[in-house]
């Protein structure tokens, strides 16, 4: 079965290919987020080579994860993430479940990163730190503009934003590995609290400090979103996933490793921000302000990979008849404007009312469900729909995607026994979301029928 742009949708153009991928992979990834979570997983984890080792099983599992996912793109290059081969394989109501918890956290992710932007900016000009949400909305308005105007605009502004993230990132290893340690009583920078006694070592501070290293990952299959526009998907996707995760696990391990190497354990522990209490130590007050700016830039290039994936995912929606057709319009660059409106008003209005917090938690404990449903899928569609032509198929099936579906039922279960209220969101979405998935998949077999009977 070959799946096809539906007849009377609008067409997203084949205009990207490999550079674009891992740009947007990388981007879509490595945000101002590290800079933050590298403290609070030495905090739970005070054990310098357990936490490293977290950051490299990290990357581990993404990349088992995205062997599943390069499968399942090219097997299905239809733009939506997620969504669209669960919907394959497990019917409308899992597939709305998957793709409007995808959008949503996307969504949140476009103020949340809007937000950080500001307050990175507030650090180099504290003037403007009396508007931070006037400041987030420019910043949002800005990418959505650029964006908007078309997919080459966008795709060329996130494959620079890329290199120069990747460029920053390897001077600040370099100077952190170069830097004298650094121990609590001669800290500098106000990044730090008073050091206090290291908690002990338990499991469930292993699985809180893991979920933070795998939600610094997040992002890692933005690529798939563009499947459909990708001039050779088959091919670009999978190699793309790929080197963009091994470059990221290297990036993510070398910083935890080069901060050791500078700071003190419990420098690092109690630190909002290491990084800058590395550049604060060896350059002043400027070094503040440098890691304000790597703050900026690592911020801007995620919220510009985030605001280019998030309207093709409603894009999807619209398209399999779980939004409103409407959302399937494309303008002459390329871009789904209807679903890019869409999605802009619904992030401004969290960045106003401060929601992303709640929908950040909501999606979090729907997120690794979802990708179960994914993984999952892969098993279905494959008996299911063997005769599917699959470009790539996964390494290792089924060992390796069964050991990385069971590695994900196993973290659900771990982080819902850490945080129990996470299954109570997630059960509540479930329960709603397979009504409405039923009754909108017998309207459009109605709709169906109507057609065909009216054609005969």
């Amino acid at each position: 079965m070959k799946y096809n742009v539906n007849p009377g949708t609008g067409q997203l153009q084949q205009k990207l290919g490999f550079v674009f991928a891992v740009a947007i992979g990388i981007g879509g990834v490595i945000g101002a987020g590290i800079m933050r979570t590298t403290g609070p997983v030495v905090d739970q984890v005070p054990v310098i080579w357990i936490a490293v080792g977290l950051w490299a099983l990290g990357g581990l599992h993404v990349l088992l994860s995205a062997n599943v996912a390069a499968e399942l793109a090219t097997a299905i290059p239809k733009a939506g993430g997620l969504f669209v081969p669960v919907r394959a394989a497990f019917g409308d109501s899992m597939g709305l479940l998957a793709g409007w918890t995808y959008w949503l956290s996307y969504v949140a992710a476009i103020a949340f990163l809007s937000i950080v932007c500001a307050n990175f900016l507030a650090v180099i000009f504290p003037n403007l730190a009396a508007n931070m949400a006037g400041i987030a909305v420019c910043f949002c308005l800005a990418i959505f503009g650029l964006n908007w105007i078309g997919v080459r605009e966008g795709s060329l502004a996130q494959t620079t934003g890329s290199i120069i993230k990747l460029i920053f990132l390897c001077i600040i290893i370099g100077i952190a590995f170069l830097a004298p340690p650094t121990f609590p009583d001669s800290v500098q920078g106000s990044g730090s609290n008073p050091v206090a006694g290291a908690a002990p070592l338990t499991f469930l501070a292993i699985i809180g400090a893991y979920q933070l290293v795998y939600g610094a990952y997040a992002g890692w299959e933005s690529c798939i979103n563009f499947v459909e526009e990708d001039k050779n998907a088959g091919t670009n996707i999978p190699r793309a996933m790929a080197l963009a995760i091994i470059l990221i696990t290297i990036l993510y391990v070398a910083l935890n490793v080069s901060l050791t190497s500078a700071l003190d354990i419990e420098v690092i522990r109690h630190s909002d921000l290491p990084i800058a209490v590395v550049l604060e130590n060896m350059f002043g007050p400027t070094g503040g302000i440098v890691a304000a700016l790597l703050g900026v830039v690592l911020a801007v290039t995620c919220l510009n990979a985030t605001v280019m994936g998030a309207p093709r995912i409603l894009y999807g929606l619209g398209r399999d008849g779980l939004f409103l057709n409407m959302a399937t319009r494309v303008n002459k660059g390329g871009t789904p404007d209807i679903s890019f409106a869409i999605t802009l008003a619904f992030s401004l209005f969290l960045i106003f009312s401060g929601g992303f917090e709640f929908i950040f938690r909501l999606a979090g404990a729907l997120g690794i469900f979802c990708f179960i449903l994914y993984e999952a899928s892969l098993f279905a569609l494959r008996l299911q729909q063997p005769g599917l032509p699959r470009p790539f198929r996964a390494i290792g099936y089924p060992y390796l995607p069964a050991f990385v579906l069971i590695l994900d039922i196993c973290l659900l279960a771990a982080f819902l026994t850490a945080d129990p209220v996470s299954g109570v969101y997630m059960t509540s979405l479930i329960v709603i979301c397979i009504p409405i998935g039923i009754i909108l998949h017998n309207r459009r077999k109605q709709h169906l029928l109507a057609t065909d009977t009216a054609v005969s």
